[in-house]
């Protein structure tokens, strides 16, 4: 399974120069590529066309072999992506706006986007905690990095493939691609429902609530704040905005990987499996009320399934999606399922056996039953045929 580990870069201020010129001038030859691209091909240049139509010229601008490669294949997946997306429908369907201005103009680069090493162009000293980088004033040696004991560990033992340099808020970082083992997946005992939301933003079967209200709290501050700056309109007060968006994209990525990991750790150590409503496109079927808008666009649950999912790979946990519908009405010992069941957001009380209790714990129970009976047809061994 492959993971990232991002190391934080310390150049001195030679280093620091050269990287800079090194990050502007493959984004330039990037943005010149693809308006060639685009020029000659349209949405669908190939990395052989690219290769034979610009390979010289990016060699021409000092760029060393592996450099005008990766520039050259950056250009590619990103045209690759942007069909992909058109594809989805995600840009909208034929004639649409946004539609219409990705397909008619070249894709273009910031300055400051991430760019790609392989092992030609970057070796790590681990002992040391030092990297050996290519740029455009030549090879860069003994450029320190900080990590983590734990990531430091990854990075020794489990890193291949290609790493980006990347250049945020003016502080530089490797993201090193690792290549980590998978645990293997045993058979569960039982399973843990859980049933995400927004008040709450995780609360399983067995009653274990993770609450979102620290996080909602945090996210009207931000919204207060975000008000206050837009109504400056200034240069500054955009760059203000771009940061405090990262910010607080941050602390939601940093509470989910918190409660991924104790519902994992959780599953691990009772050998059951983990059950998740299958939630794709659950902003397009629910409509909310203007001011509940930006609260459901913020909600962070998909990213809380991924981190969910690939934790529970690590660790050899089974994790399987079942139908979310009327997981929140339904009653889970006598089977009744109506709207009044959910007298209010926080309440459950069947109109038929009087079973009562929290409703998100309810939802999680009746997530934990589906997973029981979905797991049996998983599992069934295909019929011998006729």
């Amino acid at each position: 399974m492959k993971i990232v580990v991002q190391v934080k870069l310390i150049p001195d201020a030679t280093q620091t120069v050269a990287l800079e010129r090194t990050l502007h001038t493959v984004n330039q030859c990037a943005n010149q590529v693809s308006a060639a691209s685009f020029t000659a091909y349209g949405l669908n240049g190939s990395i052989k066309d690219l290769r034979s139509m610009a390979y010289g010229q990016l060699k021409a601008e000092g760029l060393g072999a592996q450099a005008a490669q990766h520039v050259i294949k950056r250009v590619v997946d990103t045209y690759t992506t942007l069909r992909a997306t058109i594809r989805a429908g995600n840009l909208g369907g034929q004639g649409a706006k946004r539609r219409r201005k990705a397909m008619s103009r070249p894709v273009t680069f910031r300055l400051d986007a991430a760019h790609t090493y392989d092992d030609r162009c970057l070796s790590w000293n681990y002992d040391a905690q030092t990297v050996s980088i290519w740029t455009m004033d030549g090879r860069l040696k003994n450029v320190r990095f900080a990590c983590s004991e734990a990531a430091l560990k990854q990075l020794t033992e489990c890193r291949k493939g290609e790493s980006d340099l990347v250049r945020r808020d003016g502080k530089w970082f490797l993201v090193a691609t690792c290549e980590v083992p998978e645990a293997e997946r045993y058979e569960p005992r039982d399973w843990i429902g859980v049933d995400r939301g927004i008040s709450n933003l995780a609360t399983t079967s067995d009653g274990d609530d993770h609450s979102g209200r620290r996080l909602d709290r945090y996210r009207r501050r931000q919204a207060r704040k975000k008000a206050e700056i837009q109504a400056k309109k200034t240069r500054s007060a955009k760059q203000l905005l771009k940061k405090r968006a990262r910010r607080e994209s941050r602390h939601a990525a940093h509470i989910n990987h918190k409660i991924s990991k104790t519902v994992v750790a959780v599953a691990q150590r009772t050998e059951r499996g983990i059950a998740l409503e299958q939630l794709q496109g659950i902003r397009e079927r629910v409509t909310v009320r203007r001011d509940q808008r930006a609260r459901q666009s913020s909600w962070p649950f998909h990213q809380l399934g991924a981190f969910i999912a690939y934790k529970a790979r690590r660790a050899g946990v089974p994790v399987i999606e079942v139908d979310p519908a009327y997981t929140s009405q339904r009653c889970p010992r006598c089977g009744h399922t109506a709207k009044a069941n959910r007298p209010s957001r926080d309440t459950f009380r069947c109109r038929r056996c009087g079973l009562a209790g929290p409703a998100d714990v309810v939802a999680g129970v009746n997530v934990r039953d589906r997973a029981r009976s979905a797991w049996v047809f998983v599992n069934m061994p295909k019929p011998a045929p006729a």
